[in-house]
């Protein structure tokens, strides 16, 4: 399981030019799953991502949480973190794990983190156009393996 964390002043997704999910200050979590993954990788991310202290303190210092600062979580699905380069320049999507068994997940992910921040999703498997204020820009990768 894989995640980037993107601390941003807002975010939102839009499906067919409509909003479907926004939020403000808080971060922008892109999510991907592989082969193998399992409950003990989602409690160990969502434990990384509430409380990852990328946020300033009053002395600028990054010293504060997503809950710290009363923040919110975007949450988006994305298969193509597991996109693969090494041979040629089209990704292979092989370690990818497959959308059936990696939306159960996701919603379990979601449903995790909402229990300590208010989280909103995107539409899993749609054509999602994100956007992204990044504050910073501060973007952290975690991998749960």
């Amino acid at each position: 399981m894989r995640v980037v964390v993107q601390k941003c002043l807002e975010s939102s997704v839009s499906v067919d030019g409509n909003v479907v999910s926004s939020i403000g200050k808080g971060l922008m979590v892109l999510v991907g799953f592989t082969d193998g993954d399992s409950v003990k990788d989602i409690d160990y991310l969502v434990n990384k991502v509430v409380n990852l202290r990328i946020f300033e303190d009053d002395k600028g210092v990054m010293n504060l949480s997503v809950k710290d600062v009363s923040g919110s979580i975007l949450c988006v699905s994305q298969f193509t973190l597991y996109g693969d380069c090494s041979r040629g320049n089209r990704p292979s999507y092989i370690k990818a794990m497959k959308g059936e068994d990696s939306i159960k997940l996701y919603d379990l992910f979601c449903d995790k983190l909402n229990s300590f921040i208010p989280t909103k999703k995107g539409v899993f498997g749609a054509d999602m156009k994100v956007s992204l204020i990044n504050d910073g820009p501060t973007t952290i990768i975690i991998d749960s393996k």
